[in-house]
Parts: structure tokens; C-alpha cells; sequence
């Protein structure tokens, strides 16, 4: 800035002159007027002051032919962006423009690194000292780089002219200690300072000044027809009447020679600051450009504005994606400082930026809420606005940060004007072209475009990239809703039995949906239909008491545009009826091998329940849990000690019911039993006692008494064993042959069992078997 620029007083609205301090600090002081203004959470940035750009050019040495040309490998001050740029803005480099770099950190040089030649200069070529230009690239923090340009030997296809390097180190944010000193001396009772619900400066400027025009909508405007502001319209809306004391529109200049004549169809953008009109959306939280620390001073021309937006265009910077999200306010300014002072722009030519991590920041100034009018999309930058993402989407797609992001800005900015994001809209074309695919587009005819579109619909660019180009279906639907992929997840409380729930009453309804809870307004959980309670829209879950009976239970969502989603249904049965046990629990002695310490035991019962029984579990002796069809469990318990065998069922409600049985398991050895006939003693640890009964004498017997409810016969058993003849209560109840390939001891071979506990005999007869008539006893098992 040189020492006295030419100003605008706002107290007075006389041009005055403003010494370098006193300018600086009047642009500081609108920035921090926007920031104090501006409650959106995001937004509260304006404790950073401007950062000061320096921006450096270098000649490039054109060979001879005229079709190649570099920069050798030299030292440079400090920088962290740079590009390649020519005179003519309308001329194309055919052939390859690289670059590589030296780290300021650690010395070393990055390989050859291409920069894009499809920017289009002419976005802003109605102004003079605009330069055609390379993508600008983010390479970090450099202090050296070599630079080379060719064609591939094409004389054709000579160079263009004036080629040289701009270098862009976007300096470093600093605090204001003071954020709202100055806002606190700028009276704004006369409508001077009029300042936009975000807080942004509406713009108000020296009536003497000229503005620039758009070389891409060039030529002699008509007043707009009335319409309604719909995405299916090219209305443009009627502008409201501006403010008192507001600077009135101007027109544009003459068009440069390389601009198509006028389309008589379209209105020429203000610099009358109209107020933004609210959204049918919430705002996402932007940067302003006080927060990322945009110097004003730069740019000091005032912002122009459209009267409508019908639709935004992606873009992607053609940058590296190796970058710190921490960093994305330098390249920011990186990419502002490249726009004015590389290219020769009047200003950062998107509307807002977005990094990687979802990062929204301000773009062009004029206000985020107001229809800025940018400079972005050759042909197309009337009624629209403009969206970048960081980075290189060409075969990488963009993190769903960002695209959430993009989603967000476009439903907010296009809610403003009652525009569908997922619709289409005319555009008019304002300059002669063709796009990616080939269309040709002719000044003054209009063009259906998607309400939300890439840039290479509107002009013959890869931008925004092959892969981020694939993602605007995505973005659309995220913008314009409804919410996707809502389903009914977990209903905590109630137990699931096929696909129906069960419970008491109480539950807890879990949730989810594949759309970013930034684009969701409410869910609301609905029972038979109806809302019984709502939650914001980053809930996922909520509560509800059901009363007795079956219910359909879902959950609605409602997108910020006002589209509702209903999940399926889920059957929820609420009941509170206990399970019953038909059959009690009851014990009973099985076969196996009986220890002291372990007698084999069946366990058995039956448990029903009127809706769905769920499980059984033992808890005493010991803890297990059984299925709902299971009626029986081996088991062991200690001889001569009483066991309480507790159980409970559980219903799929969370209903309970409990039962229990006790038991004594006995063991009566074979000298509690009354002889008859020869028997001899043996003794052994094998058997229990250490002593059991031998006998191969037809016909000897024992005979045991007791009081039980069901009993075992325990004996050895061989190869060489014998048979016996059982008999209960005086009647022969089974023939039990005691031969065994292995050899057993203590082994409970037969069993009988009685409804209740009574008086029993239990005889065993030898039988005298040929070949192998003896059999060794060691006693009976009773239960009582």
C-alpha cells in the first residue's frame, strides 16, 4: 500500500484520504466489526489480523522455437504456492508445464510435479493486467525451485508470451489484541455501515469508483422478468429496492475484444448489499475471511452482486492432497494472494473454499449469506456460486468431510433462493464455449444445468476431477435429502425372539441412517404411528413405555429440507405375564460312576410361557443356562449331603418365574444288605469303602432297604462278570448282565425312579452265568 490510498469515510460517505496505518487499520476494523457481528459458531474468528502475502516473479527463458521454456534450478525467498502465468489470459499452454521444489525444512527436492493448464483465465477477463495462468499448486514451506515448460517439439504450438513464475508465500495470521475497539467507533444510525446477518461488509463503497465486470456475462443489461426463484426457472428474482444512501449500480465497462456481445436476457450484477435471504436450511459454520486472515487491502474493490442463485459449481484447486488441514488457512490466502496478484483478479475467485477436513471458508468477499458474484466458471457466473475443494479429485476421491461440506454450503446457499439441490435449472450462457463433454454453448442461449454441477459442465475442464465429479450424485442427495439408510437397530429392554421384540414396557429404541446427522433437523421415535418422543439430529437413540399388547415401533427422520423418512417397522410385544413350570423341577439318579463326592444325577423339568420363553438358568449348585426347549441336565452331586437345586425361567420380556427341588444322595454299601448264600469280601480302593461283595453261587442274594424316591445298583464289572436278577418290592424288574469289554468299578449300571419318596426293597439275585457266574456288588444309591 503506498503511503496515502484513496478511502471511504463511513461516518460521512466522502472519499477521503487514508494514510497506510489509517487504512490498514479501517480494513482491520471492518473485519473485526464482521467477526464481533457474527454469532455463528464457526465464525467467532476475528481474533486474527490480515496476513500479508508476498507474492515474486520470475521470467522464464523461452527457447528459440518458441516451444519450450524453463527456470533453473536457483534459491528463492520463502514460499509455500506458486504457478505459471502469461500475458494473454485467452491463450493455452499445449504441452506440460512441471515444476519441482527445495524444502524449506530439510533441503531436499521433490521429483517434477505437473501443474494443471486448463484454469481458464477469462473468468476475470474483463479487467486489464489479467494474466492466463497454470493451477496455482501448494508445495509447503520451499526456498528453491526449477521450472520447465514444453511443448513436445510443436512449432504450432508456440508458447504463449510473457511466461514467468509466481511464487506465493501467504504469511502468517497474526492476533489482534483488540478485536472490538474499532467495530465499537463505527455509528451506524445513518444506514452507512450496513452489515449483513453473517456480519460480512454489504459493500457500500466510493460512488466514484469503477467496478469490474464479467468478461463471462458481458454487455448491456435488461431489468429481470419477475419469476419465483425456483430451480426450474432463469427468472431472476426481483431485486428489493436498496438501501438509503447506498451507492447505486453501476455499469459495466465495454467488454475486451475477446468476449461474445451481450445476451440481452440477463441483468448486470450491483454493488448494492442487499441482505441475504434466510434459508430453508441451517447455516454449516464458515471462516470468514478475517478468520483465515484474507489482507483487504489487496482487493480493495467492492463486491458485486447477482439478484439470485440457481445453482453452485464444484471445483477442486488442482493441488496436492498431502496437506495439513492446519495449513488450509495459508493456502487459502495462498490461493486469494495467487487470484489478485498472479492473475490479476479482483479477488479470490471461488465464493467459499473447503478443505479436506470439512472446513468451510469464506471465499470472495461481499458476505456468505448475499449472492456474491464470482468468478469461477467461465460462461456461467451469473446466478451461480462457486465451491472448491482443496486438493486433486482427478483420481482420488475427496474425504467425506469435505464432501459433507460441499453438501452443506450448496443446501444452504441454494435454500436461500428456494432452490432443489438435487434439481436442474437454465442457465444463460454468457460467453461462446464448449464444456468437458463436448456441448456447445452460445452467448445469450440458455442451457439446463444441474442445480448442483461440476465445472466441466460449464466449461472444457477436467475440473473438479474425474473422481470428485463421480461424488456430486452423493452431494446432491446429502443436500437435498431425505435421509438415507434410516433403520431401526437395537430395541434395548425388550428381548428378540425371529424378528419380533419382547418386553415389560420400558424400552430404549436404538437406531441408525447413512446421512451425516448435520443434514437431519429431528428424528421422532413413532409407536402405532404416532410420535411419542422427539430428539435432535445427532440422537440415536430414544425412549418409550409401551402398554400391554403388540406394537409397531419406528423411527422418522426429518432432513433439514423438510423431506421426511420413515423406517420399517419393528413388532414390539409388551406383556407382563410370568413363564410357568408345567413339570417342577425333580432329580433322579442316572448311570455312571459313582464317587463320594460326585453321584451322577439327571436334572429335569419343563417351563412354558404365554408369549416367548426365553431361557432357563440353574443358579444353585452350580450356574448354567439352558435354551427354551431344553427340559433335562446331567448333573453330579455329594452323597449324604441335602442340595438345593434353584432355577429360574425368563421369558423374551424379561418376565421371570422360579422353582426349585432338594436332594440327599445315599449310599448304602453292600454290608447294609441282608445275605443270602455264599458271598466273599474284597478289598480295594477301587470300590467304595475300600470293600465290596464277590459271589458266583446261584441264586445267593442281597437285599437293601431304604426310603427314596429313586435308586441305582453300583458294581464292578469285567470281561469274566456274571448276571444278577433285580428285584423291587418283592417283583423282578430286569436282568442286568455285568460283563464289560473294560474293566469298571463303582459303576451305577441300573436305575428306577418313584413320583415321591416312600419305603423300597431292592434284591439281587446271582444268576450263575455259565463260563462266568460271579459278580462283584459294592452297594445301592438311593435318593431321598
Amino acid at each position: 500500500m503506498s503511503e496515502t490510498t484513496p478511502g471511504y469515510d463511513l461516518r460521512t460517505r466522502r472519499r477521503v484520504w487514508l494514510t497506510a496505518a489509517t487504512a490498514t487499520a479501517a480494513v482491520a476494523g471492518v473485519l473485526v466489526f464482521e467477526g464481533v457481528k457474527d454469532t455463528s459458531p464457526a465464525d467467532t474468528d476475528a481474533k486474527s489480523g490480515p496476513a500479508v502475502a508476498d507474492v515474486r516473479t520470475t521470467a522464464l527463458k523461452i527457447a528459440d522455437d518458441g516451444t519450450s521454456a524453463s527456470l533453473g534450478r536457483r534459491d528463492t525467498a520463502p514460499f509455500s504456492m506458486l504457478g505459471v502465468t502469461w500475458t494473454d489470459p485467452s491463450a493455452e499452454v499445449d504441452g506440460t508445464v512441471e515444476v519441482r521444489t527445495r524444502s524449506a525444512a530439510d533441503g531436499t527436492w521433490t521429483p517434477w510435479l505437473p501443474l494443471g493448464t486448463d484454469l481458464d483465465a477469462r473468468t476475470e477477463a474483463g479487467r486489464s493486467g489479467v494474466r492466463g495462468s497454470t493451477e496455482p499448486r501448494w508445495v509447503g514451506p520451499s526456498d528453491g525451485v526449477e521450472v520447465r515448460v514444453d511443448t513436445g517439439g510443436k512449432i504450432s504450438t508456440k508458447l504463449p508470451a510473457g511466461l514467468r513464475l509466481d511464487t506465493v508465500d501467504p504469511g502468517r495470521s497474526t492476533p489482534n489484541p483488540q478485536p472490538a475497539a474499532f467495530a465499537a467507533d463505527l455509528p451506524a444510525a445513518d444506514g452507512a455501515a450496513n452489515t449483513a446477518s453473517d456480519g460480512t461488509s454489504d459493500g457500500t463503497s466510493d460512488p466514484t469508483s469503477t467496478p469490474s465486470a464479467d468478461p463471462s456475462d458481458p454487455g448491456t443489461p435488461e431489468p429481470p422478468a419477475p419469476g419465483d426463484g425456483t430451480a426450474t426457472s432463469d427468472d431472476a428474482a426481483t431485486p428489493t429496492a436498496p438501501p438509503v444512501g447506498t451507492a447505486p449500480a453501476p455499469q459495466s465497462p465495454t467488454p475486451p475484444a475477446n468476449t461474445a456481445p451481450a445476451p440481452s436476457a440477463t441483468a448486470t450484477p450491483t454493488q448494492t448489499a442487499q441482505p441475504g435471504p434466510p434459508s430453508t436450511v441451517p447455516r454449516p459454520p464458515i471462516v470468514s475471511r478475517a478468520g483465515w486472515g484474507a489482507d483487504e487491502s489487496i482487493s480493495p474493490e467492492a463486491p458485486e452482486y447477482l439478484n439470485t442463485v440457481k445453482a453452485v459449481f464444484v471445483h477442486h484447486t488442482a493441488e496436492t492432497n498431502n496437506y495439513s488441514c492446519a495449513d488450509s488457512a495459508a493456502i487459502v490466502r495462498g490461493l486469494y494472494a495467487f487470484h489478485v496478484k498472479a492473475n490479476g483478479w479482483k479477488d479470490l475467485g471461488y465464493n467459499f473454499v473447503v478443505d479436506k477436513c470439512g472446513t468451510v471458508f469464506e471465499g470472495r468477499k461481499g458476505g456468505v449469506d448475499r449472492p456474491v458474484f464470482g468468478a469461477h466458471t467461465y460462461g456461467f457466473n451469473r446466478d451461480t456460486a462457486g465451491i472448491a475443494v482443496i486438493g486433486t479429485y482427478t483420481d482420488t476421491t475427496a474425504p467425506t468431510a469435505a464432501t459433507t461440506a460441499v453438501a452443506r454450503v450448496a443446501a444452504w446457499k441454494l435454500g436461500q433462493y428456494k432452490v432443489d439441490p438435487a434439481g436442474s435449472t437454465l442457465l444463460t450462457a454468457g460467453a461462446t464455449g464448449n464444456n468437458f463433454v463436448g456441448t456447445r454453448f452460445a452467448v445469450g442461449t440458455k442451457y439446463t444445468f444441474r442445480t448442483v454441477s461440476g465445472h466441466r459442465d460449464g466449461f472444457n475442464t477436467q475440473c473438479p476431477g474425474t473422481k470428485l465429479y463421480g461424488q456430486l450424485p452423493a452431494i446432491r442427495s446429502l443436500a437435498a435429502g431425505p435421509v438415507t439408510g434410516l433403520a431401526v437397530t437395537s430395541v434395548t429392554g425388550a428381548g428378540l425372539s425371529g424378528t419380533t421384540y419382547y418386553t415389560t414396557s420400558a424400552i430404549t429404541v436404538g437406531w441408525k441412517s447413512t446421512t451425516p446427522a448435520a443434514f437431519v433437523s429431528r428424528y421422532e421415535l413413532l409407536v402405532d404411528g404416532k410420535a411419542v418422543a422427539t430428539t435432535a439430529g445427532t440422537a440415536t437413540s430414544a425412549k418409550a413405555v409401551l402398554a400391554v399388547g403388540t406394537h409397531t415401533v419406528q423411527v422418522r427422520a426429518t432432513h433439514q429440507s423438510g423431506k421426511v423418512t420413515t423406517s420399517a417397522a419393528a413388532t414390539v410385544v409388551a406383556e407382563r405375564t410370568a413363564p410357568t413350570f408345567p413339570t417342577k423341577p425333580n432329580l433322579a439318579l442316572r448311570t455312571g460312576t459313582v464317587n463320594t463326592a460326585a453321584v451322577p444325577l439327571t436334572l429335569k423339568w419343563r417351563a412354558t410361557d404365554a408369549a416367548a420363553l426365553k431361557e432357563v438358568r440353574l443358579t444353585a449348585p452350580v450356574a448354567r443356562t439352558y435354551g427354551p426347549t431344553v427340559t433335562s441336565a446331567a448333573h453330579t452331586a455329594k452323597s449324604g449331603v441335602a442340595t438345593n437345586w434353584a432355577m429360574t425361567a425368563y421369558d423374551r420380556a424379561g418376565n421371570t418365574a422360579a422353582a426349585s427341588v432338594s436332594g440327599t444322595p445315599v449310599i448304602l454299601q453292600e454290608s447294609a444288605a441282608t445275605r443270602t448264600g455264599t458271598w466273599t469280601t474284597k478289598s480295594s480302593s477301587n470300590y467304595l469303602g475300600g470293600k465290596s461283595y464277590s459271589s458266583s453261587a446261584a441264586n445267593a442274594s442281597l437285599t437293601w432297604t431304604f426310603t427314596g424316591r429313586s435308586v441305582a445298583l453300583v458294581a464292578s464289572r469285567a470281561s469274566t462278570s456274571g448276571q444278577v436278577y433285580v428285584y423291587v418290592d418283592g417283583k423282578k424288574v430286569s436282568t442286568m448282565d455285568l460283563k464289560s469289554a473294560t474293566t469298571k468299578y463303582r459303576d451305577a449300571l441300573w436305575t428306577t425312579n418313584w413320583s415321591g419318596s416312600a419305603k423300597h426293597t431292592v434284591k439281587i439275585v446271582v444268576v450263575g452265568t455259565k463260563g462266568r457266574p460271579a459278580i462283584t456288588t459294592d452297594g445301592i444309591v438311593y435318593l431321598k
